[in-house]
């Protein structure tokens, strides 16, 4: 089957749902989301977590949390394994990625999204899609590596690199930095998504379309 992410820097917006709905390609009623906020500690944000649920829900999907920090792995694995769309929340890039690690989900999730299952990322959630998860810590007041780890290699289902909440005052610093990495870096917007499917993807959604080339291009 079709391999399909949607990469997002706040979740499903207005402006995305409808392109959701077609990555979908099916009646959504009755299928289920299974809800990563992992990401969000030291203190997952309710709010933002019943803001996922709900925007989920509107679509009539059933939706689960599935807290990888808290579970089993074999928990997780079966949880995951009876779902239809994988939602990895915002918050902390390194974190997340040492829970995914941790957990085993890393060996097991490209067999799952071959399965048909849907990657639905969330800024965090985008960026550990990538090559690497290094972008989540060049600025100051971005990502913090509070896991302190060493290896910084994504889960690499997409051979770029997601800059989520981009702003115009992102482009200096993502400019420099994409002439010393070997991947580009699509650069998002809070109301644009990346869509992908197998090799193929998309910036959707309203703003500039903005694209910053790797050293190897």
């Amino acid at each position: 089957m079709a391999r399909k992410l949607f990469l997002t820097s706040t979740g499903l917006q207005p402006e995305t749902m409808a392109s959701f709905g077609k990555l979908l390609g099916k009646n959504p009623l009755g299928l289920k989301a299974t809800i990563i906020p992992t990401a969000g500690y030291p203190k997952i944000n309710p709010i933002h977590l019943k803001e996922t649920k709900e925007s989920l829900e509107k679509l009539g999907l059933k939706t689960e949390v599935v807290d990888l920090k808290f579970e089993k792995p074999k928990a997780i694995k079966d949880k995951l394994e009876k779902t239809d769309i994988i939602n990895f929340g915002g918050g902390n890039t390194f974190f997340l990625l040492y829970w995914v690690r941790k957990c085993g989900l890393d060996k097991y999730l490209e067999e799952l999204l071959d399965q048909g299952k849907i990657y639905l990322g969330i800024s965090a959630g985008s960026i550990l899609a990538g090559p690497s998860i290094a972008i989540a810590g060049w600025k100051s007041d971005w990502d913090k590596n509070i896991s302190r780890l060493r290896d910084l290699r994504g889960l690499k289902l997409v051979p770029f690199a997601v800059s989520p909440h981009y702003t115009d005052a992102d482009r200096p610093i993502l400019e420099t930095k994409s002439k010393t990495v070997g991947y580009p870096i699509v650069a998002i917007n809070d109301f644009q998504v990346v869509k992908v499917i197998d090799d193929k993807w998309e910036i959707v959604g309203k703003g500039e379309k903005v694209i910053f080339k790797s050293k190897n291009s």
